[in-house]
């Protein structure tokens, strides 16, 4: 079994090489060794965990670190991303917990969001899957590549009302 907590700075290594494991099968999908979370390094992830609105969450099985997701808000908007599980622990209901977890954290720190956003890679069919499971549509593809094409999904969300609020 595993527990979601937001990760740390002190974080940063073992988050860093989750997401190499993770990623690597969708450089392998693409042919394409250079995808984002491959090409990021060590300082960029620890740059981001130290934010103080920082909203990254691990997934932890005993001491190990299984998974991981963060998210940004801009405006009304949030960007989902960097959703990882480990090769090994796949299948096991993680990813999906993680992208309810991050959700339901975005929504509380931030009511007035209308929508979250993600992006995919095209070969990633379970990937997709699961998004749209979790009420994600396509918005757009877009090549960004001769061999790479990314996949934007959105989901609109109904901003939370406000106590007092006039009715």
């Amino acid at each position: 079994m595993f527990d979601i907590h937001p990760a740390t700075l002190a974080d940063a290594g073992e988050v860093f090489t989750l997401q190499r494991a993770a990623f690597v099968d969708e450089a392998q999908a693409h042919g394409d060794p250079f995808v984002l979370p491959l090409t990021e390094g060590l300082d960029r992830i620890g740059r981001v965990l130290a934010q103080p609105d920082a909203l990254v969450l691990k997934a932890v099985e005993g001491h190990r670190i299984v998974g991981a997701v963060r998210a940004a808000v801009a405006g009304a908007n949030a960007v989902v991303g960097r959703l990882a599980v480990a090769p090994d622990r796949r299948r096991l209901g993680i990813g999906r917990a993680l992208l309810t977890r991050v959700e339901e954290e975005l929504l509380a720190r931030h009511p007035g969001l209308t929508s979250l956003t993600l992006s995919t890679g095209a070969q990633g069919a379970r990937e997709q899957r699961l998004y749209r499971e979790r009420g994600y549509a396509e918005t757009s593809r877009e090549r960004v590549a001769d061999h790479l094409v990314m996949v934007h999904m959105r989901k609109e969300v109904v901003p939370a009302v406000r106590s007092g609020a006039a009715g």
